[in-house]
């Protein structure tokens, strides 16, 4: 599908497989709740893991992160790579992206597909590693699982070619400032 159509799944509270600024993802609209369980029922992934939520901006971080520690801002203009923050709390976002303690990994990112998708329904997109749980992440377009590909509403169909290996870092900042490196 083109972009536009993928927009417009989206908006409707369908799945997709897209490319991200990482790896091949599986998305929706991170706060809709339903559009979220689809993503966890196609990747038979057990209900108490979280996702992944992409955000095009510090703005729409803000909006949907009550509090966190001001180096996070530090971090997010100084990496030089795909960063995932996991923080404490989050509003407005589905229950499914959230942890049990109820953090949420949030990552700002540069990459124009995921922009696009983002700025044009206006909210946050999920974006979980495209693999049946358990399942090693596929690096090509073509190494994502047929059951993957089957069950999405809708496949964006740009950078089919490129290999994606670089799964983001991911680190926990908690209020008071404590940093965990959870992947490096």
């Amino acid at each position: 599908m083109r972009i536009d159509e993928t927009i417009e799944v989206l908006k409707n509270g369908g799945t997709i497989l897209y490319p991200t600024d990482t790896i091949w993802g599986l998305g929706c609209d991170a706060t809709d709740e339903a559009a979220c369980q689809k993503i966890l029922d196609i990747k038979n992934r057990p209900n108490e893991k979280s996702f992944i939520v992409l955000v095009d901006s510090v703005a729409m971080l803000e909006k949907y992160v009550p509090e966190f520690h001001p180096v996070c801002y530090d971090l997010i203009d100084l990496s030089e790579k795909p960063l995932t923050i996991i923080y404490p709390s989050a509003n407005d976002l589905a229950k499914t992206v959230l942890a049990d303690d109820g953090s949420v990994g949030i990552r700002i990112t540069k990459d124009p597909i995921c922009l696009k998708l983002i700025r044009s329904i206006r909210k946050p997109i999920v974006s979980t590693s495209a693999n049946v749980s358990g399942k090693a992440n596929p690096t090509t377009f073509n190494e994502i699982d047929d059951q993957i590909k089957s069950k999405v509403d809708a496949v964006l169909e740009d950078r089919m070619q490129e290999k994606m290996t670089t799964p983001s870092q991911i680190i926990k900042i908690d209020l008071d400032g404590t940093v965990k490196v959870l992947r490096n």
